[in-house]
């Protein structure tokens, strides 16, 4: 049986069908899904670290004071205005005193017939007392007289009545005289809490400080311990400052702090850790401290929005990768290495960080070790790569 030979033309579509096949498989394995992933590497290097924390804070009043009434009743005047300094002791606001000036007079009548009764009480005290002595002397001399049959048995007893009869009336004035003055020490007790009710109705100022806000006016209506006037002490304000948990390794009182207000975001205020919070934020998972100003800048506002960094001490001699090397993996915090021209996933035990992207690595890694820093995509232990020197081509 004789075969026919393949025309030319036959020939030609096929070579070029195969050289479209290698061209698509070219293409594949350089552009398309199969393509090695482009990445960029660095090596661990030994150094200095200079460690620093950064939070966003809100200018605060470490001190405030609420002024209000103890009791219910009506704001009478508000002598004050926002922004307005104010003295210690200085009368702020005054709330109706009703009738407790009405009651006051009443009570000052009260003390002063109390008064004149001590002064009644006294005069029987004494009377009494005279009544009683002359009744002791009469007695006396009856009995040495019915001793000596002078005088009957009845006279003498008459006699010894009387005596018993004044003793009485002085024990009963000095009673008397008693009731008399408790009932004056009441009054004056009284008297002593009516006037603390009246100066309560007069609201003055705690502590120098500036009127934050006016939170009632003339005519309102205030129930116990609602505030009419609050104040701040200007020189008490502070940055409530939040720092990311995950990186708040040495936050500590005292350490020094750089604050950027968001009003004048080219000044650089100094100031340092006050206090550091005891309970975090496990919602934002955040840690609080409260930094204060080494001298407080003009017109600063609380509720205003500040960058704080805080300065740690240097490190020396310890091994340093990008931020941005870090990864997550299977659980675990690492970097991936470049071991033979493969790619394996190395655990870290990290340290403190840097504000310009550099990482203290405390175990994991040694000087000179190739990690992928960035990748164009997700990477794996089986993924192809190629290191390129970046992943983006400048622009002329």
């Amino acid at each position: 049986m004789k075969f026919k030979t393949p025309s030319s033309k036959v020939l030609m579509l096929s070579l070029l069908g195969l050289l479209l096949l290698i061209a698509i498989v070219f293409v594949l394995q350089r552009a398309g899904p199969l393509a090695p992933v482009r990445v960029t590497v660095a090596q661990v290097i030994e150094g200095t670290l200079t460690p620093a924390l950064f939070g966003i804070g809100t200018v605060e009043a470490r001190r405030s004071y609420l002024i209000g009434p103890t009791v219910a009743g009506r704001v009478l005047r508000v002598l004050v205005e926002v922004g307005d300094t104010v003295k210690a002791g200085q009368l702020l606001a005054e709330m109706d005193p009703v009738d407790l000036d009405h009651r006051q007079a009443a009570l000052e009548a009260s003390m002063a017939r109390g008064t004149s009764a001590i002064a009644a009480a006294q005069a029987q005290t004494i009377d009494m007392a005279a009544r009683q002595k002359l009744a002791a002397m009469n007695t006396r001399r009856y009995v040495e007289l019915g001793q000596k049959n002078f005088v009957s048995l009845g006279a003498v007893e008459a006699k010894v009545q009387e005596q018993t009869s004044a003793q009485a009336g002085e024990h009963a004035a000095q009673a008397n005289l008693s009731a008399a003055q408790q009932d004056l020490s009441r009054l004056k007790a009284e008297r002593a809490g009516l006037v603390q009710q009246r100066q309560n109705v007069r609201l003055v100022a705690t502590q120098d400080g500036v009127v934050l806000s006016r939170d009632a006016e003339p005519g309102s209506t205030v129930v116990a311990g609602q505030s009419v006037l609050k104040l701040v002490d200007i020189r008490s304000f502070w940055v409530t400052t939040r720092f990311d948990q995950g990186r708040s390794a040495g936050l500590a009182q005292g350490l020094v702090a750089d604050i950027v207000l968001r009003s004048n975001a080219n000044t650089t205020l100094t100031g340092q850790v006050a206090r550091v919070e005891l309970q975090g934020d496990s919602v934002t998972e955040e840690r609080m401290a409260q930094v204060a100003f080494d001298a407080l800048p003009a017109n600063l506002a609380i509720g205003e929005l500040a960058e704080v960094t805080l300065k740690l001490p240097p490190l020396l001699h310890c091994l340093l990768v990008p931020n941005a090397a870090i990864k997550h993996h299977s659980g675990q915090i690492g970097v991936w290495v470049l071991d033979d021209g493969g790619l394996q996933f190395a655990p870290l035990r990290l340290g403190q960080t840097s504000l310009d992207g550099q990482v203290q690595v405390i175990e994991g890694l040694k000087v000179g070790d190739r990690i992928v820093v960035y990748s164009e995509k997700e990477i794996y232990a089986q993924s192809r790569i190629q290191v390129v020197p970046r992943l983006t081509e400048s622009t002329p």
